[in-house]
């Protein structure tokens, strides 16, 4: 059973930066998914980045893309979220999330059946 545990988030100003990890236990395959989503309270999951394990293809969602970085450490079964340049409507908790058996990786956080327990990140104005 893959287990997924975050890491990195923390407070920061706008414009600063932050990389959360997600070490991933278990084994995972070439068609199987990472994806990074947020969520602030009383608002839906969104989907921020994914990388695709098999290939290394990354996906991002409009309002990131420019100023955060999906990849994977591959030694170290970690996959990595660079956020640079960041905002206040930043502020989430950030999880990662394991999608299996994927083309490509899927949007939609209910395509995802395994979570790790988020990290929070807070950027201030």
């Amino acid at each position: 059973q893959v287990q997924l545990v975050e890491s990195g988030g923390g407070s920061v100003q706008a414009g600063g930066s932050l990389r959360l990890s997600c070490a991933v236990s278990g084994y995972t395959y070439s068609r199987d998914c990472i994806g990074w989503f947020r969520q602030a309270p009383g608002k839906e999951r969104e989907g921020v980045a994914g990388i695709y394990i098999g290939t290394g293809l990354t996906f991002y969602h409009d309002s990131v893309k420019g100023r955060f970085t999906c990849s994977r450490d591959s030694a170290q079964n970690t996959v990595y979220l660079q956020m640079n340049s960041l905002k206040p409507e930043d502020t989430d908790m950030y999880y990662c999330a394991l999608a299996s058996d994927w083309d490509i990786c899927p949007s939609r956080p209910a395509n995802y059946h395994i979570w790790g327990q988020g990290t929070q990140v807070t950027v201030s104005s």
